[in-house]
């Protein structure tokens, strides 16, 4: 049977609308993704990582993924970037180790005193490949996966007054990271540990809510500090590690292509920042002194009971937490290697 014209018309015309209903749904399936990255810091190690990582990835797979960067805190408190990359509101989230041991507390592994001796070790060990590997994956039995890993600084202590001695801690309330391998050193002391968001410290301090805090001198010569509180007590009490997480089910929905580059990306990125992060501690060293603050190490037999403190400090917090012990022994496994060489 021959079919009417403006039946075949119609037909046609029905088809050629199906179709331009469909081929929007199916570019969908191919469009521009878009990674949120947040930190709560900025114009610093964390902040220069994001800004390599946003470079390769673009030169890697051009406008496929637009990398969007929100340092400073602009998308919430710390707690608030955390929950966001769990629950993948936020895509990814730049932090030390110490600000998701409520993640898991695996990461404290990282933040023990006295493990790494200076930035190189800490090179050494987290840029080794088999390690990375390891590491890259520790943590995706909580969602997330871990894009990026930076030497970020030594952890030193800001205060109003000078501390010059041990005695000179007692009685102080201290902003801290919140992890128990900062608070309960700290308490050890005779100070009193009070975790806060960075964006509240600067008033605490002017109210005298709290004396001082804990944080690398990058940190506090970026947010100038300095005009608050001038006076910083040299306590090398570990090197801090910055990762950069990632949501997992949000990294799984991506293309094979983006989820390549964005795993290149990242550790290109890290090669690259490790050098500028080491140079920006001396950078932000001599600002704060440029800028009228001080710097001020214990006399040495005091400085090495602080040490003896902290390290034993830290084998009494992860002593029943054999899945923190077993990180840290992969980590000082490496570093007995690197310093056999």
């Amino acid at each position: 049977m021959t079919l009417p014209t403006s039946f075949k018309t119609t037909r046609r015309a029905l088809g050629a609308a199906a179709l331009a209903l469909l081929l929007p749904l199916g570019g969908a399936a191919y469009a521009q993704s878009t990674m949120k990255l947040a930190s709560a810091t900025i114009n610093d190690v964390q902040h220069e990582w994001q800004k390599e990582f946003q470079k390769e990835v673009e030169s890697r797979i051009g406008d496929e993924l637009k990398v969007e960067i929100y340092p400073a805190s602009q998308l919430g408190a710390i707690p608030r970037m955390s929950e966001g990359v769990l629950l993948g509101t936020i895509e990814a989230f730049t932090t030390p180790t110490s600000f998701v041991t409520n993640v898991d507390p695996r990461f404290q592994a990282f933040d023990v005193p006295g493990l790494f001796k200076n930035a190189d070790e800490v090179d050494a060990v987290i840029h080794n490949k088999e390690f990375r590997d390891y590491m890259e994956t520790l943590f995706l039995d909580k969602g997330v996966r871990i894009i990026g890993a930076i030497f970020n600084s030594p952890t030193q202590m800001l205060t109003r007054e000078p501390v010059s001695s041990l005695d000179g801690f007692k009685g102080l309330k201290i902003r801290t990271f919140a992890s128990p391998l900062q608070m309960k050193p700290m308490e050890a002391l005779g100070s009193t540990p009070t975790p806060l968001a960075l964006s509240e410290v600067v008033p605490q301090l002017q109210a005298g809510g709290i004396d001082g805090m804990l944080a690398g001198i990058p940190i506090l010569t970026a947010f100038k500090f300095y005009d608050t509180a001038k006076y910083v007590t040299n306590i090398n009490m570990n090197q801090i590690v910055s990762i950069t997480l990632v949501n997992e089910a949000w990294f799984q929905s991506q293309s094979d292509e983006v989820k390549t580059a964005i795993l290149e990306a990242g550790r290109a990125a890290e090669e690259t920042v490790f050098p500028w992060g080491v140079d920006n501690v001396e950078r932000a060293e001599k600002a704060w002194l440029d800028n009228g603050g001080e710097v001020a190490t214990l006399p040495e037999k005091q400085q090495a009971e602080l040490q003896a403190t902290f390290a034993k400090v830290a084998d009494e917090v992860i002593a029943d937490q054999p899945e923190v012990i077993e990180v840290k022994d992969r980590i000082e496994a490496k570093l007995e290697e690197v310093r056999s060489k």
